[in-house]
């Protein structure tokens, strides 16, 4: 297996810089494993694809206002993206990348300042805000929504909403879990009215999302770890659905690891909490998934290997180029895939 294997060409122009107007009028590539057809639908059709028998589960994070802006104390600006607590400090990125030594502190307009305490081989950072500095708070004032770097412009009003999905709940994200962004109350509604169950878990998407695989074998590559929990609710929820005949629909790339985690042991998804760093791609037997709804993905990253191991790498990039051909509109702000 060969990184070049995950690779397609994409014009630029497919990149998706906005949402669609209406959360659940993106368009639908259905992808049906069996017969290898395609039928391209409205999302809101997904209703008809799904059962009373299936669950559908969701990943209930909430992505964090995690980008901050500051100036160093010799005027030069600087930009910390927190990704996560750990003790009385914070791991974050941070640019300028070769400014950034321990004992250098960054200045934030009208808030608290924090110091880089380490600095990582790979670059990450560990920073310390000031005694008594109300973290939550500062990024809920200053904080800015981390797009991803090929969204090509500042955050606006618009992304405060669109940038996260209507059922997310718990804060820790530093990116959207993007298959969710479709789905509106209304739409979830609908799902459970025709006897659909739905349920969550939870995993806080981290940085190591927008990593690229460099390795050219890229099973050498290593995921960030990330946390994630299934409650006994939701697996209760899955071995139910499955003893009925009905599917797991996972709603996005992160419920699919975080359910693999959580079948990892005996083969089911069983109640789990803690830090995952799975990366599944081709071959992989998947224990606890049925049917994917996901976005279109990055060349060459985890991502996308990890669609091409539940539907098979020339299907899916035979699927990847109707969809270039078609006018669908890629990545994080763009359509979604329905696998069966």
């Amino acid at each position: 297996m060969n990184l070049s294997d995950f690779d397609y060409d994409l014009p630029a122009e497919r990149i998706a810089q906005y949402p669609s107007p209406v959360r659940d009028h993106a368009r639908l590539l259905v992808l049906d494993r069996r017969d290898r057809r395609i039928a391209h639908r409205r999302f809101d059709a997904i209703v008809e694809y799904l059962s009373p028998a299936d669950v559908v589960v969701l990943n209930r994070t909430r992505v964090m206002r995690a980008r901050l802006l500051g100036r160093l104390a010799d005027g030069g600006r600087a930009e910390l993206l927190l990704v996560r607590p750990e003790g009385d400090a914070w791991l974050a990125l941070g640019r300028p990348g070769r400014r950034l030594r321990p004992g250098i502190r960054i200045e934030f307009d009208g808030a608290a300042g924090a110091t880089v305490v380490r600095r990582s081989a790979s670059g990450r950072l560990q920073v310390r805000f000031d005694e008594n500095a109300d973290v939550p708070a500062i990024l809920a004032r200053y904080g800015r929504v981390p797009l991803p770097p090929y969204i090509r412009r500042d955050p606006d009003e618009l992304d405060e909403q669109r940038y996260q999905t209507v059922y997310a709940r718990e804060v820790g994200a530093v990116a959207a879990p993007t298959a969710g962004l479709h789905f509106t109350p209304d739409l979830l509604q609908r799902l459970q009215a025709q006897g659909t169950k739905v349920v969550e878990v939870l995993l806080h998407v981290g940085p190591g999302t927008f990593v690229p695989v460099r390795c050219e074998d890229p099973r050498q590559h290593v995921l960030e770890p990330e946390f994630c929990a299934v409650e006994a609710f939701a697996a209760r929820a899955i071995a139910d659905a499955r003893a009925a005949g009905g599917r797991v629909v996972a709603v996005g790339t992160t419920v699919v690891r975080t359910l693999e985690t959580a079948a990892a042991a005996s083969g089911r998804v069983e109640p789990w909490v803690g830090f995952t760093d799975r990366f599944i791609y081709p071959p992989y037997r998947f224990a606890a998934v049925d049917a994917l709804i996901t976005n279109f993905h990055l060349p060459r990253s985890s991502l996308l290997l990890l669609v091409a191991a539940f539907v098979g790498r020339e299907l899916l990039l035979e699927a990847y180029a109707e969809a270039v051909r078609s006018g669908y509109r890629f990545y994080s702000y763009g359509d979604a895939m329905l696998i069966l």
